[in-house]
């Protein structure tokens, strides 16, 4: 029997702030998947999960880490970043303050610090620390940055491989291609699922209300949310896959459907949020042209 070495790597132009620059990615292995894969996730994601006194603390007062976050996957978005690393980033800046109970003096140097290190962890080209300061309009020097990254390192003690969202959904959706007998194939309806459910996640790692809840919980509450909303199955094969999806993550039917209503909830809130902010801009604008319509001329700036 033939052996090959060879690791099939492709090369994708990833079309970020960062100028197309070609980056080495490595295809889906499904040796390394299925319900042994997500066993073993399931039994590390506890050793990730953040204080409960922290928690409450943060959920009574949720603007800052919102706007943390909000922050953080900005940057990631626009330096194009695997969609892996911003809830990693978020992860490591929670389980951070979770230690420490105490932001530092510039918070946004511990956010990008967070970033730093999980670009580092989970691509092949890292982010930039001067990247990360032209971002924060740069309120922190190159050395802040990397004192912060110690810190950050040694409060949790370099175990930054934490499991997220992320890390569930190819697996959840692998074993729903299996469950159908490859009759979901990789098209573009796996595609727009991927895309969407790795949306949702982001949101949710965002949001507070999800804040101490297991990764894999928000992973498939945000994958059936996506499906139901794509709406490409049959009311029956969807009762199927959600049922399918609470035995993966090992969580009651009822509890599922309940989080995938918060998560249907929550983005509603989100669009809703998004509309009246472009019509409170328009109106902001609108307003400035009548001021300027009205304002009569200065006499000193007729020329005679």
């Amino acid at each position: 029997m033939s052996v090959s070495l060879w690791c099939e790597e492709v090369d994708e132009v990833q079309a970020g702030a960062q100028g197309g620059e070609v980056a080495v990615r490595a295809p889906w292995d499904p040796s390394v998947s299925g319900q042994r894969v997500v066993q073993r996730l399931l039994q590390l994601e506890e050793r990730y999960l953040p204080s409960q006194l922290y928690v409450s603390l943060v959920q009574r007062e949720p603007k800052r880490r919102e706007e943390l976050t909000k922050w953080a996957l900005e940057v990631c978005c626009e330096c194009g970043c695997d969609e892996s690393v911003f809830p990693l980033a978020a992860s490591l800046l929670d389980r951070y303050l979770s230690t420490t109970l105490s932001l530092p003096v510039s918070p946004s140097c511990l956010a990008a610090a967070c970033i730093l290190v999980a670009s580092k962890l989970t691509e092949s080209e890292a982010v930039t620390a001067d990247t990360l300061r032209a971002a924060a309009e740069y309120e922190f020097l190159s050395s802040n940055l990397r004192e912060m990254e110690r810190i950050v390192l040694g409060t949790l003690r370099w175990d930054v491989a934490a499991v997220t969202p992320q890390d569930f959904i190819p697996h959840f959706l692998s074993c729903l291609e299996e469950l159908h007998g490859g009759d979901l194939e990789v098209g573009d309806f796996i595609l727009t699922l991927r895309r969407h459910s790795d949306t949702l996640a982001a949101m949710c790692v965002c949001d507070t209300r999800f804040l101490g809840t297991p990764p894999s919980l928000i992973a498939a509450a945000a994958l059936n949310s996506a499906l139901r909303g794509l709406e490409g199955r049959s009311q029956r094969e969807m009762r199927h896959m959600t049922s399918k999806l609470a035995t993966l993550c090992q969580t009651d039917l009822a509890v599922l459907q309940c989080y995938s209503e918060l998560v249907e909830g929550a983005l509603r809130e989100r669009l809703r949020s998004g509309l009246r902010n472009s019509e409170e801009e328009e109106e902001k604008f609108d307003r400035l042209e009548e001021d300027r319509a009205t304002t009569p001329t200065d006499l000193r700036e007729i020329d005679l």
